[in-house]
């Protein structure tokens, strides 16, 4: 879960949306004030350039490359064609409403709310970990936007133009998403909206924190193909703890960006009140069997199971 999908799943946990209908001219009078809001912010930000755009974190490690350091990128007007590689950042861009977007990375599984950037209106820039180079450099963007999984080509992709770093950190999950929010607010005039979504996650995030309060115990875990890897408080999914509120049911989990190793049995001798299971397998667009394999006998002992406190 990245970025904006933060505000989706906080919202689908603790709210219950309701819709109002509205006669077609009020809501054509707010469309047009929208969009000259739009056009005011747009020429606002333009104004504030040129402009220096740090990264969400300094570097990260790769097993490919080692350690990566990112640089501080200056840029002399509004970029107006953007090529986006982190999904989480995509989203922040569109939730925003800005415009610009040409290049995504569609042979990689697009989240089902992004579904509309797999279309001919946007080219195809590879996958998630292999940049398609010629065909970045045919399109000739004003800026890329890259997170952890591109850090090995960030040198190469530095070379066919200006490369902002806008992944989030492990060990600070919530204040580099911050960050990179912040970055999209600022280039694209976007504060006032951005403002807007925080204090939307912000409300959401209370709800969840009292919902999280009545549980003594929970367990993050990953499946994928079959298999378990659970993670602590420490890991690219400690914010359901840190932030949601959960109360990790153990710390005694090795830090790691796919998990520890996890058996059945070792949920069952944990035995969480709640218990979170991210489906990878489905993210990368594979085959999943996770509703078969969670129904096994032994995780319907857990007093998860037996609770319906079991999020998948």
């Amino acid at each position: 879960m990245k970025k904006w999908k933060l505000a989706s799943t906080v919202l689908a946990l603790s709210l219950a949306l309701t819709a109002c209908g509205n006669d077609d001219e009020a809501t054509k009078e707010k469309a047009n004030d929208t969009d000259v809001a739009g056009e005011q912010a747009t020429s606002e930000a333009a104004g504030q350039y040129p402009m220096t755009v740090s990264p969400t974190t300094a570097s990260t490690e790769s097993e490919e490359a080692g350690t990566v350091n990112f640089e501080d990128v200056t840029f002399d007007s509004m970029p107006e064609k953007i090529v986006v590689f982190d999904y989480g950042f995509l989203d922040t861009l569109d939730a925003l409403g800005v415009e610009g977007i040409v290049g995504v990375p569609q042979d990689s599984s697009l989240p089902e709310s992004l579904k509309e950037y797999a279309s001919d209106d946007y080219v195809n820039v590879g996958t998630l970990k292999e940049p398609l180079l010629e065909d970045i450099a045919e399109i000739g963007p004003d800026v890329i936007y890259i997170s952890g999984r591109q850090a090995p080509y960030y040198e190469e992709l530095s070379e066919i133009a200006p490369v902002v770093f806008v992944g989030t950190s492990q060990d600070d999950y919530w204040n580099s998403f911050l960050a990179s929010v912040d970055v999209a607010a600022k280039m694209f005039g976007k504060e006032d909206e951005a403002k807007e979504q925080i204090a939307k996650i912000d409300s959401a995030l209370e709800e969840v924190k009292t919902v999280a309060g009545n549980y003594g115990s929970s367990l993050v875990t990953m499946y994928n193909e079959g298999k378990l890897s659970g993670f602590a408080s420490n890991s690219r999914f400690g914010y359901i703890y840190d932030i949601y509120g959960f109360k990790p049911v153990t710390e005694d989990i090795a830090s790691s960006s796919h998990g520890s190793n996890f058996g059945f049995e070792a949920i069952l001798e944990f035995n969480p009140e709640v218990l979170f299971v991210i489906d990878r397998t489905a993210a990368v667009g594979g085959q999943s069997n996770i509703e078969k394999d969670m129904e096994n006998q032994i995780i319907q002992k857990t007093q998860a199971y037996k609770n319906k406190k079991s999020y998948i």
